[in-house]
């Protein structure tokens, strides 16, 4: 609310009105006329605009930037003057948003000001006054406009002091007559030991004009990615690297640091195999979620290359390999899941290439995630997961993840009870058989041939299902008490999609006088 108040509530507020439009982060236009009416009235504490000083103009902070042309024309010169020359002085050290605040007032003090200084006669051709030279930059750089910035400052002059004119404030109208400069004083095309000082101006440059700059040194290369020269578009970093690349430069570890991943990314296919693995493994953390599958496979070869020395080390192997899992393969991800001893974040685990995903076991998910496991819960709709849990046996996920995950595939028709395995039944356990049905049953399924060859106590397994032999997961601690214990368990077998032969039909069947006695 104390940032939405009506421009009439504005005027009759009391004087603590503004400290709270302080506190705000822009002032509508209609505001900042109530502001500049409020001002103009001198019913505030700093009084009438004509007996400000400079430190006044710092007293109203970010208000400043909302005060029109009529108000600070009434400022006195000097006062206007020296507060033009603490924006400058603060510039060097500003940050990229309050560099941008500070051109802004310092063009509203320019429009303001009835005779800028230093006030330069001007002619067509020539400057007529003081021209600028190393030892007067800063009184007058940030202070002339685009024509005496033209007329008085030399393209020698800009040359030898380049850092100390880019240094100082200039709105970007002002740079493009500096760019203008520099390309007139280097016709044939600007050396490659002067690129890495153009600084801002490098950003000035088009894709087309990057394409014949002759960036062979990795140093230069290094200089021109510098942050502090602003930001740069994607087309112009594809085209310097790309220039870079093309002139037989070699990318190491701290420049692709410099780069960054997102600009790595978009690299083509054949520049991305000229990265050596060795640089890779210098380069530290790289995000490269945004590249192709194609190109993560890559990245992640070069990877698994350079980290190769750390594969007897599971731990810091994969503290390494970390950012390029997303192309790993998934005979790779299962050795890692061997391993025990990584504990992979959901953000990378969901990253990982779809289609080898879908090839991890139960057990392979479970010993990634470590104990992250439960993550993975809240993750169960993600497109990546379901496809994987409906390819996986509901018991097996309920059993071997625990996490309450849903989907999976159900246990084949007739597979025996999971409450007690009842392939495991001895002929001296005590089962009830009705001989009429058991007896139908066995001769519509099971030729009398292999019946009579069964070995007792054995029980008789039916063929496993189609597809892959499974083994089946161990009782979950949750699940019903299971029949009594067998004397002796056997190997664990794929579950049989028919109902096993009871023991004690099969004990009669090769012990007829047993029956009758």
């Amino acid at each position: 609310l104390v940032c939405d108040p009506e421009p009439g509530t504005i005027l009759a507020s009391q004087p603590n009105i503004l400290e709270q439009l302080k506190l705000c982060p822009a002032l509508t236009g209609a505001q900042r006329d109530a502001l500049n009416a409020l001002l103009l009235s001198g019913d505030t504490e700093h009084g009438d605009p004509s007996g400000w000083d400079s430190q006044t103009l710092q007293d109203l902070g970010p208000l400043v930037l909302a005060l029109n042309q009529t108000t600070l024309s009434l400022v006195g010169e000097a006062a206007r003057e020296d507060f033009r020359r603490s924006i400058a002085a603060a510039y060097i050290t500003q940050d990229h948003s309050q560099r941008e605040k500070s051109l802004m007032l310092l063009r509203a003090l320019a429009a303001a000001s009835a005779a800028p200084r230093p006030r330069l006669k001007r002619s067509a051709a020539r400057c007529e006054s003081e021209p600028i030279t190393a030892s007067n930059i800063a009184d007058t750089v940030p202070y002339l406009s685009l024509e005496e910035l033209d007329l008085c400052l030399s393209s020698d002059v800009l040359i030898k002091n380049l850092e100390a004119v880019l240094e100082q404030p200039l709105i970007s109208e002002a740079l493009q007559v500096l760019k203008k400069k520099v390309d007139e004083y280097f016709p044939s095309g600007i050396p490659e030991e002067q690129l890495g000082r153009l600084g801002v101006l490098s950003r000035l440059y088009t894709a087309q004009e990057i394409s014949r700059w002759q960036v062979t040194s990795s140093d230069t290369l290094w200089a021109l990615l510098s942050p502090s020269g602003g930001m740069w578009n994607d087309s112009q970093v594809q085209q310097l690297l790309s220039r870079f690349l093309a002139l037989g430069g070699s990318l190491t570890g701290p420049l692709l640091q410099e780069i960054g991943g997102k600009h790595l990314c978009e690299l083509q296919e054949e520049q991305i195999q000229q990265i050596p693995a060795g640089a890779i493994g210098n380069a530290g953390q790289l995000n490269i979620s945004s590249c192709s599958q194609s190109k993560k496979e890559q990245l992640y070869g070069k990877a698994r290359e350079a980290f190769a020395s750390l594969a007897s080390s599971p731990g810091p192997y994969y503290c390494r390999i970390q950012p390029y899992l997303g192309g790993a393969p998934a005979e790779d991800l299962k050795d890692l899941a061997s391993s025990g001893v990584i504990n992979m974040d959901l953000d990378t685990f969901l990253s990982l290439n779809p289609q080898e995903f879908q090839k991890l076991s139960v057990t392979d998910v479970k010993n990634l995630l470590g104990e992250n496991l439960p993550e993975l819960k809240g993750a169960e709709q993600e497109p990546l997961v379901v496809s994987w849990v409906q390819r996986q046996r509901q018991r097996e996920l309920d059993c071997v993840l625990g996490i309450g995950l849903q989907g999976g595939l159900p246990e084949p028709a007739g597979t025996a009870s999971p409450a007690g395995p009842t392939s495991m039944v001895t002929a001296t356990t005590p089962v009830p058989t009705t001989p009429a049905t058991v007896t139908s049953m066995v001769t519509a399924t099971t030729p009398d041939t292999v019946t009579s060859m069964l070995p007792p106590p054995r029980p008789l397994q039916s063929p496993a299902p189609p597809g892959p032999a499974r083994a089946p997961p161990r009782p979950c601690r949750a699940s019903p008490a299971p029949a009594p214990a067998p004397p002796r368990a056997l190997p664990a077998l794929p579950p049989p999609p028919a109902r096993a032969l009871p023991a004690s039909q099969s004990h009669q069947q090769h012990h007829p006088t047993a029956s009758s006695t």
